[in-house]
Order: C-alpha cells, then structure tokens, then sequence
C-alpha cells in the first residue's frame, strides 16, 4: 500500500477493476500532492457513499468506456449514495399505476432524466411531461411482454453496456463540507483520470471517449488542460426542469434507447 493512502482508500480500490487501479493510485497521489491533508482527514471522518464504494465507478474496464458522465456529486442520503453518478441506491422499480414510482418522483434528478429519455424517444411531448401522461406510458412499460426495462438496476446495466463511465465532480459527501470543496479538492485526481483516457484511446488511434457533463460544478472541469481535447455535450443538471427539453441530451440519449430491453 501506498505510504500516503490511508487503508481504507486502499482497501476501495480493489472496488475498482484491474485496468483502473494503477491510475486511481496515481491519481489519488495528485490530490495528497495537492493536499497532504486532505486523504488523512477524509480517513477519520464520515463521508458518503459508504461501504468502501468510493471508487465504485471505476467497475467498468478502461477499454470499454465510450462515454464519461460527470455529475455533481454524491446523493446526500445513505441510502441512496451508491459510488455510481446519478444512482440512486433507494430506487428500484420505475414504474407504478400513476406514472413513474414514488422513488423516481421523490429523486428529482432522476424524474427529470427519464422524462428527457421518454421525450427523446418520442413517448412524449415536452409541452406536456404531466404525471397524467407519463401515466399511460406506464401501463405500456408494465404490460406483460413490455419491452421496456422495470428497474433502476436495469437502467444502470443498459448505461453501461453503452460504455458509460458514471462519475462525480466530487466522490464524497460530507454534511459539514461544502460541495464545492469537495469538488476542488478532487480535481486533481479527475485530471489525472482524463488524462489517462486520453494517452489510452490516443495509443489505440482512436477517437476519446465524449464528455457528459452536468451541472456546474461539473463544468468547471472545463478549465483543466485535458478537457478540451475531449468531444463534449454539456446541459444543465437534471435536477432543473428544462432538462428534461435539453436538445444536446435528447439528441445524445436518443439512439441508445436506454428505457428498452436489451441485450
């Protein structure tokens, strides 16, 4: 183990796969270079997600990412802070006779991305994403033979199977911490990552994966060196209604067909 990684950290890493972990160290090493303080500190206090799924992002090998997803940071909940952008632990089933389930509802972010998902596949019309409406997708969705998916989980799988890497600006959350701060202090290692996929992808000639990102805290990664060298689409956070009409997310997310079964 790494001198300045506290074993907790080290023992998260194994979380990740094989092709990340020499990276994840390096840049885990660039935000203690940064500030020593900062992993020691984090050691010895609670943060968000627990259960050593820190580095849980990292599952996906570093040959198969197409797409690297950047929200904001962790949900705030136990529960629901699972280590994987935009996940929420808490949710399973998508569905209920009114619509979306109760969960999705109650997880802003989520409700406002499946409802762009359902636009951009032309289930419905932005001008009205009332619960009325997504009501009768729903009795579609749960019908038997429906060939739509029924749970987050299966959501999640179908992102990956796209190549999507889910990350965080920040891969914590602390209730006493800013975001923002949190966020800045991880920065280092984000640019270490992407500069990671860079050399990989440039090595193989061929093209690096597209940056997704959401929300501001996850556009300030446009100031590193590397970013600009990556295709970008770029949208509000979920968490704000008009994303659910956002033209770059709709035209990005339509061919993938991520509410539909797949193989």
């Amino acid at each position: 183990m790494p001198s300045f990684l506290p074993a907790s950290l080290s023992q998260a890493l194994q979380l990740a796969h094989a092709s990340w972990q020499p990276i994840l160290t390096e840049g885990l090493q660039a935000v203690a270079a940064a500030d020593p303080a900062y992993l020691p500190s984090l050691a010895e206090n609670n943060y968000l997600p627990t259960q050593g799924r820190i580095f849980a992002a990292f599952a996906k090998p570093l040959d198969e990412v197409r797409f690297v997803l950047v929200g904001e940071g962790p949900y705030p909940r136990e529960e629901s802070a699972t280590g994987v952008c935009f996940m929420d632990g808490a949710v399973e089933s998508l569905w209920s006779e009114k619509g979306l389930s109760k969960p999705v509802n109650r997880a802003t972010s989520l409700r406002n991305f499946v409802k762009m998902l359902l636009v951009a596949d032309g289930l419905l019309v932005a001008e009205n994403t009332s619960g009325e409406a997504v009501a009768e997708i729903s009795a579609k969705a749960r019908a038997i033979g429906s060939p739509f998916i029924q749970t987050l989980t299966e959501l999640q799988a179908n992102l990956m199977r796209h190549g999507f890497l889910l990350l965080n600006a920040s891969l914590v959350f602390r209730s006493e911490v800013p975001p923002l701060r949190d966020a800045r202090a991880w920065r280092p290692f984000l640019e270490v990552v992407l500069n990671a996929l860079l050399a990989h992808f440039k090595d193989r000639n061929l093209s690096p994966p597209t940056l997704v990102l959401w929300g501001k805290i996850a556009e300030q990664l446009g100031a590193l060196e590397a970013t600009p060298l990556f295709p970008r689409a770029v949208s509000e956070h979920p968490y704000n209604l008009s994303f659910i009409n956002n033209k770059t997310m709709q035209h990005l997310f339509a061919p993938m067909r991520l509410l539909q079964q797949q193989k």
